[in-house]
């Protein structure tokens, strides 16, 4: 079976990991202090906080936003469940902004009338949590004038585009938002196993983001509410969480780091390749914009003639590993629960209806995505 999705690990990355097990510390050592920095020079972003997941990052910087109780935060339905969830967490409710029928991102004509009617009914959210779907940047300096001018923290959910760009600068420079949050789950652009990353150039963020990830504790006297006992003292001055990477995991991500342009190279050249051999069959393929270079974290395909149920199975049944990314979130029990419904969203659920996630990662080879073309066609024709 040629699957979706795939880590590349290779022997440098197995030797980073074990010279951290051969090494004193395990956790809180200098390696995740080192994976930060090397982000925020790969990034050009000025502060990094990495963390145990993409989704403890989408939670401390909602924390880092002062979200709570009687918040709203807006993201979009076509994303996993965690873009939502971070905000469930700190007690905000959601609302949900429906996608671009082109690029799958949110849809910048239904988030200006959102503005509008909220501005009206005095119901602003306090966040929008932007998502680059399967790498491709949202128009980042468009969105950003609208969140200013509606007073709204805006936070990329850039899970998917690391390695990618936007006016020319990669993403995670967080030029156009106050925070910006990566993962390093197996089947991202690099990997740590499990891991994630809060990227900010604001440093009153980077300094919740950090408390918030590290049980509330700090060792700086000036944050102190009382007199240092000692070099031995720390103190809790907030309610925070376990959210610290450990060392293993940033030697892992560190190592793959070194390797991430050479990971997006390989991704967009297979997915010129589907681009150009695609073309002719009843698809519909993903578009490219003039503004962002995607990191093609996935590589998405709309059947517009076949039953995608069908497709699935008979893909499946030939060892072509396919999936469907993602059952739009309002459609999970949990948030039926909380009063959504089926066609609130309607692109959404249409995009996902039709979708189909084709193989692609750096080793994918040129034999297996040739068979995965020629499978295509096969039961597409």
């Amino acid at each position: 079976m040629i699957p979706y999705g795939k880590h590349l690990v290779d022997e440098q990355d197995i030797d980073a990991v074990v010279d951290v097990l051969r090494n004193q510390f395990l956790t809180q050592g200098s390696t995740v202090p080192q994976f930060e920095q090397a982000l925020c020079d790969y990034t050009g972003c000025q502060y990094a906080t990495a963390v145990n997941s993409g989704t403890s990052g989408l939670h401390v910087a909602c924390l880092a936003a002062d979200i709570g109780q009687g918040d709203t935060v807006w993201t979009v339905p076509n994303s996993f469940v965690a873009s939502a969830n971070c905000a469930r967490y700190c007690g905000a409710n959601v609302d949900f902004v429906d996608i671009d029928v082109a690029t799958h991102n949110i849809d910048i004509d239904a988030l200006i009338y959102k503005f509008v009617q909220a501005e009206q009914s005095k119901s602003l959210p306090k966040a929008l949590i932007v998502v680059h779907f399967s790498g491709l940047s949202c128009d980042m300096q468009v969105i950003q004038k609208l969140t200013q001018r509606y007073g709204v923290v805006l936070i990329e959910d850039a899970a998917h585009a690391l390695g990618g760009s936007y006016q020319g600068q990669k993403i995670g420079c967080c030029q156009y938002s106050d925070m910006s949050v990566l993962s390093f789950h197996p089947v991202k652009s690099i990997t740590s196993a499990e891991g994630g990353a809060v990227l900010t150039n604001v440093k009153v963020y980077d300094d919740k983001i950090k408390l918030f990830a590290k049980h509330g504790v700090t060792r700086d006297a000036e944050q102190m509410e009382t007199d240092s006992h000692g070099p031995w003292y720390y103190q809790q001055i907030a309610l925070g969480y376990n959210y610290r990477l450990s060392d293993l995991h940033a030697a892992l991500g560190l190592s793959q780091l070194s390797k991430l342009d050479s990971f997006i190279k390989r991704r967009t050249e297979l997915a010129q390749n589907y681009q150009k051999r695609l073309a002719d069959l009843p698809l519909k393929l993903p578009v490219i914009t003039g503004y962002s270079n995607s990191a093609w974290h996935l590589y998405m395909i709309e059947l517009t003639q076949h039953d995608r149920k069908a497709v699935f199975a008979q893909l499946h049944a030939r060892g072509v590993g396919v999936n469907v990314h993602y059952i739009p979130i309002h459609l999970h029990p949990y948030y039926q629960q909380l009063g959504f419904k089926i066609g609130d969203f309607p692109v959404s659920e249409n995009f996902y209806h039709h979708a189909l996630t084709l193989p692609l990662f750096p080793s994918l080879t040129d034999t297996q995505q040739n068979t995965v073309i020629d499978v295509l066609h096969e039961v597409l024709q």
